[in-house]
């Protein structure tokens, strides 16, 4: 047994767990209210009109940058064997180049802004949640991965605080975003200096070709991911549509709210199934629940004829994928095999994060015209089934 086994590393303080996990949410803010609500609406004032083809194109670009620069950054980071000052230059450059956003004049100058934007919050993403492996023991894995569900909560509840009615003038929103998300990660930055445990940070040798394989593990923590991302993805882009083909008329605003409250309600619900499973040592038994619980919803939906039973199947399902995504990115730190890639590996996890975004829009205009939302809803359950299906082997495994 090594000395790293046999003496766990310390655990961190709730104050630093409390600011990571603002920090975290940091980065929601940084993207959600741009990419929902301020880019749509800043293209629609140059195109004079809503231009679906060039909010694609942004969409899609974006999504492809992000994805490379997850990774570059998070190998940068791993070779320099630090992650703050990158955190710190990735939240300058992502305000600055927020802020040039809304001075675009044309929409060309938009895709190519951020295109370069995404670089710029990568370099401050990527860093930042490599630094969580580096600072946080297995011990604390559920209850970090419970507080990272305050981000997606965070990130939708900046988009109405940004767009609220007289709050400030619409040209000064970006500002305000930038000003958000300064506030949420720089005191976890500025505060956490000496939190990393070396022994979390220690390079691991790699095993020898007859030890168990690692790797299998890995790749099936990200297949899992992946498909209740698609899943996930799928169901924000839709939602509303969906609800009006069941009740016409249904307002924006009651699906945004839907949408908000099933968020901000997963926060506690996550929190409590995070430190369930670092009491019990059971990391992965929440995530093959919550899978199935996506996957019940997801069935209740397709089988919804009434909005009371449609929304009924969409909380469970919302419900139990926030769950799902938020305790999968803690757990994701403790599997990960070789500290001294985490930043790079995490980069390739951040794939499931971004491709479902460029393939779901394809797939769901394939289906939805010919067979219905119902189709859609029981390929989806399907997905998150075999989810659950590919984390309860890897329980049985171990």
């Amino acid at each position: 047994m090594s000395a790293a086994s046999a003496s766990p590393p310390d655990r961190q303080p709730v104050w630093f767990l409390a600011l990571f996990a603002l920090a975290a949410a940091g980065g929601a803010v940084a993207y959600v209210p741009l990419l929902t609500v301020l880019l749509p609406q800043r293209i629609a004032d140059l195109q004079g009109g809503e231009d679906v083809a060039a909010l694609a194109q942004v969409s899609f670009l974006g999504a492809v940058m992000a994805s490379i620069a997850n990774i570059g950054v998070g190998m940068l980071s791993d070779r320099a064997r630090v992650r703050r000052p990158f955190v710190i230059a990735g939240l300058i450059l992502s305000n600055a180049l927020l802020l040039a956003v809304g001075t675009a004049t044309s929409v060309a100058q938009i895709v190519v802004l951020v295109m370069v934007w995404q670089v710029a919050l990568n370099l401050m993403l990527a860093p930042l949640m490599a630094w969580a492996g580096d600072c946080f023991p297995d011990e604390q894995k559920g209850v970090l991965g419970g507080a990272l569900a305050l981000s997606p909560a965070l990130g939708a509840l900046a988009g109405s605080l940004v767009t609220w009615d007289g709050l400030v003038a619409p040209p000064a929103r970006l500002a305000l975003v930038a000003v958000l998300v300064s506030a949420l990660v720089l005191p976890a930055v500025l505060l956490g200096k000496g939190r990393v445990r070396p022994a979390l940070v220690a390079p691991v040798p790699a095993p020898p070709p007859s030890a168990p394989r690692a790797e299998r593990v890995v790749l099936r923590m990200w297949a899992a991911r992946l498909l209740v991302q698609v899943a996930e993805g799928g169901m924000f882009a839709f939602l509303l549509y969906w609800l009006r083909s069941i009740a016409p008329g249904y307002p924006e605003n009651g699906a945004a709210n839907i949408f908000s409250l099933v968020l901000v309600g997963a926060v506690p619900l996550s929190l409590l199934l995070g430190r369930w499973s670092d009491r019990h040592s059971r990391p992965l038994v929440p995530l093959v629940a919550a899978a199935l619980a996506c996957a019940c919803g997801m069935l209740v939906m397709a089988a919804a004829m009434t909005l009371a039973w449609a929304i009924a199947g969409y909380v469970l399902f919302g419900l139990a994928a926030a769950v799902f995504l938020a305790l999968h990115s803690g757990q994701t730190l403790r599997v990960l095999p070789a500290p001294q890639h985490r930043g790079r590996d995490l980069g390739v996890f951040n794939l499931t994060n971004t491709v479902p975004g460029m393939v779901m829009p394809g797939l769901t205009v394939m289906l939805v015209p010919q067979f219905g939302y119902g189709a859609l809803f029981v390929l989806f359950a399907g997905l998150a089934f075999a989810s659950a299906a590919l984390l309860a082997e890897s329980l049985r495994r171990s």
